[in-house]
């Protein structure tokens, strides 16, 4: 996992989220991305506890999980902020065997 609640490590995200915000709204001629960004958590694979990970985020959210583990192997939840989107997946073994292996990129 990649994640954490520690609350001074929320403390220093949020304070850092917040210097960027008024250093863009000073700076108005820097550049930003142009279809926004996204913040990403990883949860454990969707095989172990990944899925119960993203359900309980999925939750605090209030949005629905996106379960596409028959297809991709990828089990997800995502709320968007205006172009800033916030987002937790568990991806399954097979799936990450899959994308790791030599023939996927032949």
């Amino acid at each position: 996992m990649s994640f954490t609640t520690d609350p001074n490590a929320r403390q220093r995200l949020i304070t850092g989220l917040r210097d960027l915000a008024d250093y863009l709204v000073s700076h108005p001629a820097l550049a930003v991305p142009a279809h926004g960004t996204e913040i990403r958590l990883s949860a454990a694979s969707a095989d172990d506890d990944g899925c119960a990970q993203v359900d309980r985020f999925a939750r605090q959210l209030g949005v629905p999980v996106l379960d596409n583990l028959d297809h991709s192997g990828h089990y997800e939840a995502v709320r968007v902020f205006g172009p800033v989107s916030y987002r937790m997946a568990a991806i399954s073994q097979a799936a990450m065997a899959r994308y790791h292996s030599p023939d996927t990129w032949t």
